[in-house]
């Protein structure tokens, strides 16, 4: 089942709109929705190599305007959307957490926080709560975001007919590993 997943993903990804899907995920990701863009972005970079740059672009540009309605949710909706939204994902508790590190660390919790594996969607919800400053939280997050997605595709564009390669020789054993690694990241969050 796996092998089909895999194999249907890498065929997606080279079909015409998959660009314009990558964009709704990235965009998604970044205020409500549970699957991060590196779902699509990393087999459409395996599939077209000679594209992975611009997919980066595609991710960085619609993970900040995302950013934006999360920020916009903290900020205006806390009570109605950002607490269920984050209660739903098992956060509720996580926004006084990261109130106290805006406060305290400021840009580097952006900064820092959206290079990592945890939801970006609670760091864009957390900052707009925070009321912190919305011009400081644009630069970072085109920063932050467009660092993470464009190292990403230089990786898969450098690396990528052998990690290919390597990823389909060894699918369930990355599977495995990703979906741990998914875990302790949501178990650490949970205790940060």
């Amino acid at each position: 089942m796996l092998r089909a997943l895999y194999n249907w993903i890498i065929a997606l990804s080279a079909h015409p709109r998959a660009p314009a899907a990558l964009g709704a995920v990235s965009f998604a990701e970044s205020s409500f929705f549970p699957i991060p863009p590196d779902a699509m972005l990393i087999p459409m970079c395996l599939a077209r190599p000679d594209r992975a740059y611009h997919y980066a672009f595609i991710c960085t540009v619609t993970s900040v305007i995302g950013g934006l309605l999360g920020y916009a949710i903290g900020t205006y909706l806390f009570e109605a959307v950002a607490l269920p939204v984050l209660a739903a994902y098992g956060h509720a508790d996580a926004l006084q957490t990261f109130g106290a590190w805006f406060e305290r660390w400021g840009a580097a919790v952006i900064l820092i926080k959206g290079l990592t594996p945890i939801p970006y969607k609670i760091v864009t919800i957390a900052a707009g709560a925070a009321h912190f400053s919305l011009p400081i939280f644009f630069v970072c997050s085109v920063i932050t975001r467009g660092a993470r997605f464009y190292m990403l595709a230089w990786l898969l564009r450098a690396y990528g007919p052998p990690a290919r390669e390597f990823i389909e020789k060894r699918l369930n054993l990355i599977a495995g590993a990703t979906a741990l690694a998914i875990v302790g990241g949501v178990l650490a969050l949970r205790y940060i």
